[in-house]
């Protein structure tokens, strides 16, 4: 992995430790302002757009406190000179919507990155909550 993205993965996964605090301005510092930023994250359909994918962010970070990252586990990666891209699990300890305990979840992540003016920059994450297989059935939509 390149060094100066190496050090972009590593401010990612400190503002998601911010985010699982609810607190969703780190993360959206490290993201593309480009009208081709895209973010899909478990709590509803994909966003794309500068505009709509801080919304999202926003919104989405309204459902945390009080949390924390627990671990990172890379699953794969690549970059070259102008883009890269992770594959990982993280976990997390958070309060969860309404609920006041500390629950443990993780995500299965997919996260872009492209260099733009000589700065890496996130344009798209995926994150959905499946970490283990599951049965055929859990793709039919309800």
């Amino acid at each position: 992995m390149l060094a100066d993205l190496a050090k972009l993965i590593e401010q990612d996964h400190l503002a998601v430790d911010a985010f699982v605090k609810g607190d969703p301005e780190p993360l959206k510092s490290l993201y593309s302002q480009r009208d081709d930023v895209v973010i899909a994250n478990p709590f509803g359909p994909p966003a794309k757009g500068w505009r709509k994918a801080a919304e999202t962010m926003d919104r989405a970070a309204t459902n945390y406190r009080d949390g924390e990252a627990i671990g990172f586990e890379r699953i794969s990666e690549y970059a070259t000179t102008d883009l890269g891209y992770t594959i990982e699990i993280e976990r997390f300890r958070s309060k969860v919507g309404g609920s006041d305990k500390l629950v443990p979840f993780a995500l299965r992540t997919t996260t872009i990155f492209r260099r733009e003016e000589g700065a890496w920059k996130i344009v798209l994450r995926h994150a959905d909550p499946i970490t283990s297989p599951r049965p055929a059935a859990s793709v039919v939509g309800e």
